[in-house]
């Protein structure tokens, strides 16, 4: 386990599961942020927090060796790990190879960040730290429903995971991962469990995904953002911001074009009323985002002068009103909870304000 310079092909997960820490002859080197967790009460504990029944499908990601890896197989049915480093899949098909755990073991090769990720139950993993977001939210996008994921982040990533709104950490994955799961810590492991110690510490956190939410998270996320754009100033200063009000209005009049020509084809539907042909199936094309904006900016380039500015203007004080009537001017996003940014994003949606 490694800190935030940490390798995809280190030995990662739980290597330390026994009494002797089986390396299977590799040499490991600290510079690629190879660090092996030497206490194996730490392993025991997150197979024991993990929940894992004995009928569970589990996902490990890193397996390295394969010390916890053998513990997993003797707790559920099955692995499926993951492994980038060629050397360490041949030291996990060797180890297990001729004993009665290596049916129930199917190792893939690949960057777990472009594999397609088959069904499971439960994924436990000790990451390579610079894919902890892409990873954490490749989990949660999965096709397939899972219980739970045990990971080990590093310590402050977890801390950012699981903060609260007026905490220091709190942040927009804060926001973005609490919408889409519950999220818990579960143990703090510092750097000295593991040889050689790395910089910093680490945690394992429980991510528990919501089976349903009620809001778009692409519309979500694009509210998000621009509230975090600078966490700690009011909403009322972030979106008098000139680059946040030329991209929403952009959005707006985009979403407005779209929305008038679907109109116009329901229209023409209804008064032919000759059911689908040719011309009706082009017509029912979703339009190209990019082919609306030229539109937009085609009619924009018509206006006379002074145009902009008036039309500018008149969508700030658009924006301003929404921000007023639901008394966030003066709010933060450091102190926002998900109730607020769905409460100001229906705002927004109400009077035709979208982020996707």
């Amino acid at each position: 386990m490694a800190g935030g310079k940490m390798k995809k092909d280190k030995v990662r997960s739980g290597a330390g599961a026994g009494n002797q820490h089986y390396q299977g002859g590799l040499q490991f080197h600290k510079s690629k942020g190879q660090h092996i967790l030497k206490n194996p009460l730490i392993v025991e504990n997150i197979i024991q927090k993990a929940g894992i029944k004995t009928t569970d499908v589990i996902l490990e990601i890193g397996p390295g060796t394969g010390n916890l890896t053998k513990k997993l197989l003797e707790s559920g049915k099955s692995v499926i790990a993951v492994e980038l480093d060629s050397r360490m899949v041949l030291e996990l098909q060797r180890r297990f190879q001729g004993t009665p755990l290596a049916t129930n073991l199917k190792v893939i090769q690949g960057d777990v960040l472009k594999v397609d990720l088959p069904y499971f139950d439960i994924c436990v993993a000790n990451i390579p730290y610079q894919i902890s977001s892409p990873l954490t939210f490749k989990l949660l996008s999965h096709k397939h429903s899972f219980r739970c994921a045990v990971i080990m982040y590093q310590k402050e990533f977890a801390m950012r995971l699981i903060a609260q709104p007026g905490d220091t950490l709190y942040c927009r994955l804060s926001v973005n991962t609490q919408l889409l799961s519950r999220v818990s810590h579960l143990l703090k492991v510092g750097r000295n469990n593991f040889r050689p110690p790395p910089k910093v510490d680490s945690s394992v956190v429980r991510i528990e995904p919501r089976k349903q939410i009620a809001v778009s998270f692409k519309e979500w996320d694009g509210l998000v953002r621009i509230c975090f754009t600078r966490k700690n100033k009011t909403l009322g200063s972030i979106f008098r911001q000139k680059s946040v009000l030329s991209v929403m209005e952009k959005n707006y009049k985009t979403f407005q074009a779209i929305q008038q020509s679907q109109n116009q084809m329901n229209e023409e539907n209804e008064t032919s009323g000759s059911g689908m042909n040719e011309d009706n199936e082009m017509m029912g094309m979703e339009i190209d985002d990019d082919d609306a904006e030229e539109d937009v900016e085609d009619m924009e380039e018509e206006e006379e002068d002074g145009g902009d500015r008036k039309e500018g203007s008149e969508f700030k004080e658009k924006i301003l009103g929404i921000l007023k009537e639901g008394n966030f001017e003066e709010k933060r996003s450091s102190k926002l909870a998900q109730a607020d940014f769905m409460h100001l994003l229906s705002l927004f949606n109400k009077a035709g304000i979208r982020f996707s």
